[in-house]
Order: C-alpha cells, then structure tokens, then sequence
C-alpha cells in the first residue's frame, strides 16, 4: 500500500461528517454508504465512495434539496461483518436509503435484510445475477450493470475475433460464476480449462504454468482489486504477454493501473465506462474528480457518482421525502439523472439498460495509465435475468 493511498484510507473516516456536518443538524436525508476500505480491494471501494461524496459535494450537501448526511462503513470484504452493519445502519442510525457495496458475497448477504427493512438500496457496483433474476426485489437497484454484462463484452469480443480455444479463470465467487457465465454466453468456441481461485488470492504462479501449458487461442479473466495488480505483473514476468491474448474485465482498470502501468498497457477489457466517454456529464465528473483526488476515475467512481446522482433526481421528485415507499419507488426506476454513461434508464428488475465497451489500457500524454474505449459492443443492453424477475 502506497504511503498517499495509505493517507486518503485514514482520511475517509472523516470525510462524511466534516463535508455534512453542518447538514446533520437539519434533520437530513440518511444515507448508508456501505464499501470496502480496507485490505488489498480497498481501492475498488475508495473510488465508489469518492465518487458518491463528489456528487453530494458538489449539491452542496444535499440529495433531493435536503440536508444529506453520509454515513460511510467499511464491509471489510466480510458479509457477516457487512450485514451486522447494515442492521445497525438501518436500526440504530435510521438511515433513509443504503447505498454503495463493491464485492457480490457482501451484496447477496447485505440484499435481504435491507428489503426485509423496506430500505432501498442501491448499488454501486455488484450485480449479483440471482437479484437480477428471481430474487429480484422492488428495494433493490443498480446503478452499474449486472454482473454477467462486462464478461459477456469480451465474449462477443472473443467470438468475433475467431479464438476457437480459451482458458477462463476467476476467483470462486458469486460474481466469479456469473463471469464465466457472461463470457460464454456469446463465446461459441472450446473452453478449454474453468480455473477458479480463491478469493484474496495474489500468487498465480501455479495457474499461469497451466494456461501456458495449454496454450489458448485467448485467456479470458476476473481478477479485481490486488489480485488483479499481481496477476497481470505476474503474467508480464512470466513471459505470456504478447504470446496468448489477454482479455479481461474488472482486472485492468483505474485502480490497478497506477500500479501495473507499462504491464497492462494495451490490454483490453469489458466495461460500460471509460473516461474518455464523449458526455458533457462524463467530461465534468472526470475533470472533477481528477481535482479532488489526484488520481484518475475508475468505473467504480463513475457508479458510485451515479448512484448520488440517481438518489438526488429521486429524491427530488419526491419532494424530499423518503417516506412513501411506493412513490420513492417509482422516483427511482424512473432514473430521473444524466447519467456520466449517456443513455441509461432501468428495466424492470431494477438493472440498468445501457452501452457496454471494448476498452484498452492506454498512457496518457501526462503519464497517467486510463483506460480508453475502443469499440461498442452492445447498444442498449438488457440483462440475461430480467426476464426471470417477477416484478413488472
């Protein structure tokens, strides 16, 4: 962990009351803002959180013209952890909406007791297939994507560029599944070897002597966070870059970049988001947040401004009131905000509709490693599930 990482972790804890401070003693909207802060994963959920405050900051404090205060809690990568602070998020602090969760397991274990509370919650990043489809509930929306959609890029992706012979790994989780699901969804070709890795894992010797060995046309991977920063150094050590392609989604982004920079140049993921997206929202949030932090914006950055975004259009339409379940409901399956994506609006399962990308690692004329689009690969893209939900 860099030592200016390692100083904006201990800021955080006090970054919601001294920007919302003020607003707390107005009675204010509650938000529960639930995210990873802390082991090697911390980054995906440093950025979702800064870029929810980045938008509450720059509302002036407020979501729906209402005094907004943010509580931020670390899930710490543990559902147990992430649930008993929900309950108290929801019991103790009386929080108006819950929002944020980077990893699948924290959001599959954190879904229920949030509906079972009638607290809405709204995602800013894990779209677990199994609340896309039948568990889906009328308290639950993303303000991402569902899992299987970013993997289902780099299928098609795959599938069009003639690789008849492909490696798939990822860590063995929910999310994991639902990666390997969204690639061959569109991948017609062999798979020669599913590798599943433990979540947390950083040593991928083991599995990089068996792709080599089974040399693919392609391998396709997961590996967020960490366990992407050492994959992808490992691969480039091992002696694989430029030999097999390498596909991925969540593993080279903005939170691995600064560390794998000349590694990961050039290589390509899936994603429904870069900076370079041609929006003049895209364009103010990236330009914001590179004045805020200092660092360049991930996907989960722009999720998680998007899903303040959302709650404040939401919010509005309402009057500011949270409660009236129903007509807060409506509010929000209306996606009554610009997206920094473009076009966006939900389906019935409270998922987005939305564009999704080939996007490639790039070095910027200022030095900074970004990701770039590429190409689009899907238009207005509904999930797999949907159809699945019962909700209409």
């Amino acid at each position: 962990m860099t030592s200016s990482f390692r100083r904006a972790l201990l800021a955080s804890a006090f970054v919601a009351p001294a920007l919302f401070g003020a607003a707390a003693q107005a009675d204010p909207v509650k938000i529960g803002f639930l995210s990873t802060l802390s082991g090697p994963s911390a980054p995906l959920g440093v950025h979702m959180r800064d870029g929810f405050l980045l938008a509450v900051k720059e509302l002036g404090g407020k979501l729906g013209g209402q005094p907004t205060e943010v509580l931020v809690v670390d899930d710490e990568l543990k559902p147990d952890v992430a649930v008993s602070k929900v309950k108290a998020l929801i019991e103790r602090d009386k929080v108006d909406l819950l929002a944020g969760v980077v990893f699948s397991n924290v959001m599959m274990a954190v879904a229920k007791p949030a509906a079972e509370a009638k607290t809405f919650l709204i995602s800013g990043n894990a779209g677990p297939s199994p609340l896309a489809g039948k568990a889906c509930s009328e308290y639950f929306f993303s303000a991402s994507y569902q899992n299987d959609q970013n993997h289902e890029v780099m299928g098609k992706y795959a599938q069009d560029q003639g690789y008849k012979r492909v490696v798939l790994m990822t860590p063995n989780y929910q999310a994991g599944k639902d990666s390997m699901a969204g690639f061959k969804r569109h991948f017609k070709g062999e798979v020669l070897d599913e590798i599943f890795t433990p979540l947390g894992q950083l040593d991928f010797s083991a599995e990089l002597a068996k792709i080599a060995s089974a040399k693919p046309d392609a391998v396709f991977t997961f590996m967020p966070g960490g366990m992407g920063v050492n994959l992808v150094k490992q691969w480039s050590q091992a002696g694989l870059a430029g030999k097999i392609p390498f596909l991925s989604a969540f593993t080279v982004d903005e939170t691995t970049l600064p560390a794998t920079k000349e590694a990961a140049d050039g290589l390509l993921s899936g994603a429904e988001w870069a900076p370079n997206i041609d929006t003049p929202e895209n364009k103010a949030f990236v330009a914001a947040y590179e004045k805020e932090y200092g660092v360049a914006p991930s996907l989960y950055a722009a999720q998680g401004y998007d899903a303040a975004r959302l709650i404040d259009g939401a919010l509005k339409a309402t009057g500011g009131k949270t409660s009236d379940k129903e007509a807060l409901r409506k509010a929000i399956a209306s996606a009554p905000f610009k997206s920094v994506r473009g076009a966006f609006k939900f389906n019935t399962n409270g998922f987005p509709v939305q564009d999704f990308y080939v996007v490639k690692a790039v070095k910027r004329g200022d030095g900074a490693y970004v990701t770039q689009t590429v190409s689009k690969v899907f238009s207005q893209a509904a999930d797999a599930y949907a159809a699945e939900c019962p909700l209409k």
